[in-house]
Formats: structure tokens, sequence, C-alpha cells
């Protein structure tokens, strides 16, 4: 993982370079977030909003260069509202016109590090250009909504309240920054609470913050395709070509 610049932090919450193996099934789990993905060749995509796993079989890449943008910041450093991409992918020159071809062109044959650094200057410069707006009430939101472990999500007419706005603009505003409905936002991150989590289903469930077992394997199944049981034991659904 690569250090994100203090001046794009608000609005890059993570880089990651990856090599992508040929031998194992590619898991895309489900992401309240969208993602630049640059894979050693071709052009920048963006890959919006995910509101389900998915299962691709593995292909050998030289490299996968990944910028995490913060939900709720794809305005800001995109140009266009995160509800416009969940559940589908986009390439940045569609968003950025001749400045993404450009940025596409000067990509090709470069290493990973002058990726990294050539799309930060990228992003540095657009958002000095386009005086991105405050996204306070989506970042409060989002830290109400997201669960963790031992932090369950609060509810979200509980975040209306505390935010001092009604559950209908609450509702409104999340979903048209983040990409994805409050309640499916909670959903997304209680389901990857769990995957990253350790101990017994009763355990997991009560850290990610489920009413219960049940409750989890239900939501868990609806998102991954499979039970917490069967995905911790490696029998993933059927891989489909990428």
């Amino acid at each position: 993982m690569y250090t994100v610049p203090a001046a794009l932090r608000p609005w890059i919450s993570d880089v990651r370079v990856d090599a992508v193996e040929q031998s194992r099934i590619l898991v895309h789990l489900p992401e309240p977030a969208v993602t630049l993905v640059w894979r050693g060749y071709g052009e920048v995509q963006v890959l919006g909003p995910r509101t389900q796993a998915a299962y691709f079989e593995g292909k050998d890449l030289p490299v996968c260069v990944r910028f995490r943008v913060r939900p709720g910041c794809a305005r800001p450093v995109l140009g266009v509202d995160a509800d416009l991409l969940s559940d589908r992918p986009v390439s940045l020159r569609e968003l950025w016109g001749r400045s993404g071809g450009r940025l596409d062109a000067e990509l090709a044959d470069n290493d990973p590090a002058e990726v990294v650094q050539r799309l930060e200057t990228a992003l540095l410069q657009r958002l000095s250009a386009h005086q991105p707006r405050d996204t306070a009430l989506t970042r409060h939101a989002v830290s109400g909504l997201a669960a963790g472990v031992g932090q369950p999500a609060e509810r979200v007419r509980d975040v209306a309240r505390r935010l001092g706005v009604s559950e209908r603009h609450l509702r409104d505003v999340f979903t048209t920054s983040v990409g994805v409905s409050p309640k499916q936002f909670a959903r997304i991150t209680r389901v990857r609470t769990v995957l990253s989590g350790t101990g017994t289903l009763a355990q997991l469930a009560g850290d990610a913050g489920y009413y219960d077992q049940s409750h989890m394997t239900a939501e868990f199944r609806s998102m991954m395709h499979v039970t917490p049981g069967a995905y911790a034991a490696g029998r993933l659904p059927a891989a489909v070509a990428c």
C-alpha cells in the first residue's frame, strides 16, 4: 500500500498496487466506494459501488493499481454523482473527455510507481481546478452508518436526527453522493466486517452488529451468494470470465 499524499487524503482513502495471479479465483467483494483502476495496460477504469459479490476466473496481469475514493467524494474527484456509477464500470476517458484520454496515453508502458504518481498529480490538478464543495453531511453520515468490529451501524433515522436533517433528505443526498442508499451502505459494511473478522459465526455476528447468527447468514448470502461457512471453507460460486 502506498502513502496517500496529505492533499488527497480528504478524498482518497488508500492506494494499492497488486499483482494478479492466474491460478486463483478473483473475488470482487461488495464495495461501498468508487475505485479508480489501472490494470497495467489500456485505459483507467472507474468502478462504481458494488452491491453484490462477483467471482471471476483468474488471469495474469502485470499489475493492478487501485485508488479508492472515499464514500461521498465521487463528485469532487471525478465530476459525476456516484449513483450514476453504481454496479457498473466506466472509463475515466468517458468522464473526463480529452484529459482522460491524455492520461491513458501518459500511463502506457510506465512502471507502477510512475502510474501512481501521475494519477495523484492528475487528481490534485482536478481538485484544484474545480474547488470541491464541502461533503460534511455525507462524511458524518458515512461515519455513523459504517459497521465495524464492536461498532454496530446507527439507524438511519438516528443519524438524520443527529445531523439535524430529515430522513428523506439524508437518504436522497447520501444515495446521490455515495451511490447506494444509507441502508444498503450499512449492509455492505456489515458483510465486509464479517469477511475481515475472526472467531465463531456467533462471535462474528455479534461483532458486526447483527441481531443474531441467522440474520447475519441471510444478509451475507444475499450479497455473497454463499453462506459465511461455505465462503470460509472455499466453496465459492462458479467463476465466470472477467
